[in-house]
């Protein structure tokens, strides 16, 4: 199989990346952050998400951040998850490129998260699936916890699989595999990709990784090798999920692109710009973040004394 020279970024730094931080930007700051981030060459961005703010504070102004970037380059491929159609409404007020839903593949993740059954999550994706087609926006699809549950311990790969089908189905142009609690390996990473393969176009799946075992680079090369071109990361390696216990950040998206970029596979990402913005960010987190790349910088030989 002749693997692509290119693969696909989605950047979830404003959305992934900050709803599991105990510090909460401000308008100014997401929105400053996603322009830079635009700036170092991010296409594909995911701007917040319209859910409820009591339980989500750090995703309150979802909607300025979306309108103020709009304003400033409306070229980027902007994204926004909704978990129902409360939530699409919100979102179509500004028309985004692209809307994302999400379903946990156990059931007790599924209560926890979104305080529903997994069937029940699919039923409130219909009126979203419809509204999309109705305006022409497309929809992707996020599944959580595939790799292991933090309540339910091994998720059958069978399951997820089923799930993958029964989203694309519905209409979604691209599923993302989430490893939630960063719990996947390298052997299950080819096993559940490549029997998806069959049932899904690689070109329709991502990959979601987080780096709580330090086995995201890993997986993501696992995965790549299977097909899969479109991976999801967070700038610094913010992250987590505030309903899973232990889940650390996403993979950091300097280590992806640093991964790439040394295999010769292009991403359309300048590395330089997305490092130069961890000084700064670090400044608005007011700590250091967990990017091993973002932490030492590239390679600078140091003069022989």
């Amino acid at each position: 199989m002749a693997l692509s020279k290119n693969v696909k970024i989605v950047e979830v730094g404003l959305r992934d990346g900050l709803q599991n931080e105990k510090v909460i930007l401000s308008v100014a700051q997401k929105t400053e952050l996603g322009k830079r981030l635009i700036q170092a060459g991010v296409h594909r961005i995911e701007a917040g998400a319209f859910v409820r703010f009591d339980k989500i504070p750090q995703m309150q102004g979802t909607d300025e951040v979306l309108d103020g970037l709009y304003k400033w380059n409306k070229k980027p491929h902007y994204s926004v998850l909704v978990p129902n159609e409360r939530g699409m409404m919100e979102a179509l007020k500004f028309k985004p490129t692209e809307v994302a839903v999400f379903a946990g593949c156990s059931e007790s993740f599924s209560q926890r998260n979104i305080n529903c059954s997994i069937e029940e999550s699919f039923e409130r994706f219909k009126p979203v699936f419809a509204l999309a087609k109705k305006h022409k926006i497309k929809v992707r699809g996020y599944l959580s916890v595939c790799f292991g549950c933090p309540f339910e311990g091994d998720v059958p790969e069978k399951k997820v699989i089923e799930m993958a089908h029964r989203l694309y189905k519905m209409g979604a142009f691209e599923v993302s595999i989430g490893d939630t609690i960063g719990v996947a390996h390298v052997g299950q990473v080819q096993s559940m990709f490549k029997k998806m393969k069959k049932k899904i176009p690689a070109k329709a799946i991502a990959g979601h990784f987080h780096d709580t075992r330090g086995q995201a680079l890993a997986n993501i090369l696992a995965a790549y090798n299977e097909g899969i071109s479109v991976f999801d990361s967070s700038i610094g390696g913010l992250g987590g999920c505030p309903y899973a216990p232990a889940a650390t950040g996403n993979v950091a998206t300097e280590d992806v692109l640093y991964m790439f970029q040394k295999m010769g596979v292009k991403t359309g990402i300048d590395l330089k710009k997305i490092l130069a913005i961890a000084p700064w960010l670090k400044e608005q987190m007011g700590k250091n973040l967990p990017s091993k790349l973002g932490n030492v910088g590239l390679l600078k030989p140091q003069p022989i004394l």
